[in-house]
């Protein structure tokens, strides 16, 4: 079968309400991308290197794809994952093939035609006839400098690509690339403090011991602990990051006075914290996370209402981001009160909240980004970022908060080569959002078009600090 994609695709079927979607597409289909918040390795650009093969590229490292075939009964070890032992690239590569049917319909499955056909030509669809065919087309590409990292960077419009890195990264990495004059683009390091917040992360303790050692304080010394954690902000800041990050499992906030948080840090330190009072500690961090982000302007972002790590045994045996983290519910309202009566309506403090929870869009988070000026609508995220949920998203918060009080669209991924596709898919959606709005005499042509365009440039801009 013909793997083709249709230009119309994803727009109305509707042809007067379609020749709008394409006309406000093709307004905003070459403008540059801007994606600040994913997990692209920088380390990626800095070395430039070919990539090794099809199946590390498509498939590897996007649990996106390497589920579904879990789903089936495929070992993940067998694809690599977890690289618990070694793998057969082309095996693997026949295995995802001769399950390419899984996909039908699904957000992988589109992004991966995508990323077929328009970077490499593939005209077939995957299949178990077609494996070898295929795999041999794309390994070849990748032979091509055309195909490294640095060139398809450039090829892809990228004009901002923040990462995700540790509270502890020096951040060498960055500091080489915006060093080297043969690269142009702006990479970004985002803080990410989540394990240094929690006293159940593993390794709780030895971290905050390292980031005591760093900071010259005494690791039990509450305040020692925050100045530090104010410290690895800076640098950050230093080397260009624009946010902090916060993948919590609620986004609970408490606030506590020092000496409160302070006699819970100590507990959590001696092993001595039961369930509630971790609670109590990571609320209470999270609240003084927003009031660092007041002050020194990295935007926060919490994406929450994650069961991570869902498969023990899975888990034990492969290690994390190995596509057994589900969604659970999630509440805004009052776990974040706390946090919005402190610094709600303080100037410096950019607040995006996400969620995998589709019943919080319209009744709790549209309602806040409507009133609170720091609070901004985080887009469509993992589970939800799929052209069906993307359209429910756009209905759910547009009537409450309008188009400018979302955070533009984020694609969040570790997979480089479906950056574009995604910013791409999400385009489209949007045409066609406004242009059935057009057609409907809610919004004028001229707003539309408006619109299309600060979706993908001026909002995520301001929301960000770019």
């Amino acid at each position: 079968m013909k793997l083709h994609l249709d230009p119309d695709r994803l727009f109305p079927t509707d042809p007067a309400t379609r020749d709008i979607a394409r006309g406000l597409y093709e307004s905003v289909a070459q403008l540059p991308v801007i994606s600040p918040h994913g997990h692209v390795a920088p380390s990626l650009l800095l070395d430039d290197e070919p990539f090794s093969d099809p199946a590390d590229l498509f498939i590897t490292y996007d649990h996106y794809v390497t589920r579904m075939l879990h789903a089936a009964g495929v070992d993940l070890a067998t694809l690599g994952v977890g690289r618990s032992g070694p793998s057969d690239p082309r095996e693997t590569w026949r295995t995802f093939a001769s399950h390419w049917h899984l996909y039908a319909g699904t957000a992988s499955g589109y992004w991966l035609s995508h990323e077929l056909s328009t970077l490499f030509g593939i005209e077939l669809e995957p299949s178990a006839e077609t494996a070898d065919a295929v795999y041999d087309q794309i390994a070849a590409r990748l032979g091509d400098p055309a195909y490294r990292p640095r060139a398809l960077f450039e090829r892809f419009g990228i004009e901002v690509l923040a990462t995700t890195d540790d509270p502890m990264d020096d951040l060498a990495v960055h500091a080489a690339l915006a060093a080297d004059p043969s690269f142009s683009g702006r990479v970004l390091p985002t803080f990410r403090p989540d394990a240094y917040l929690d006293p159940t992360a593993p390794g709780f303790t030895e971290r905050i011991e390292r980031l005591a050692e760093a900071n010259g304080t005494a690791p039990d010394d509450f305040a020692g602990y925050l100045a530090a954690l104010e410290a690895r902000r800076a640098h950050f800041i230093a080397h260009g990051a624009v946010s902090a990050d916060h993948g919590v499992r609620e986004p609970y906030t408490v606030d506590l006075t020092d000496d409160e948080a302070s006699a819970l840090f100590r507990r959590a330190l001696a092993g001595e914290l039961d369930a509630a009072g971790a609670r109590e500690f990571s609320g209470n961090m999270l609240l003084r996370m927003a009031g660092m982000s007041a002050r020194d302007g990295l935007v926060m972002t919490v994406h929450p209402g994650v069961f991570r790590n869902h498969s023990s045994s899975t888990f034990e045996r492969l290690g994390p981001d190995t596509g057994h983290d589900i969604p659970v519910t999630t509440t805004y309202t009052a776990n974040v009160r706390p946090l919005l009566e402190k610094h709600g309506l303080e100037p410096g403090l950019h607040l995006v909240l996400f969620g995998i929870d589709e019943t919080i869009y319209s009744r709790e988070v549209a309602p806040l980004a409507g009133f609170y000026p720091s609070v901004f609508i985080g887009a469509p995220w993992w589970f939800l970022d799929a052209p069906d949920a993307i359209l429910r998203f756009r209905a759910a918060v547009t009537e409450t908060a309008g188009f400018y009080r979302g955070s533009g669209f984020i694609d969040d991924t570790r997979a480089f080569l479906s950056i574009p596709a995604r910013h791409d898919m999400a385009r489209r959606l949007d045409s066609a959002f406004l242009a059935r709005l057009v057609r409907e005499g809610r919004v004028s042509l001229g707003a539309a078009e408006r619109i299309a365009v600060d979706l993908v440039d001026a909002i995520p801009r301001k929301v960000f600090k770019l």
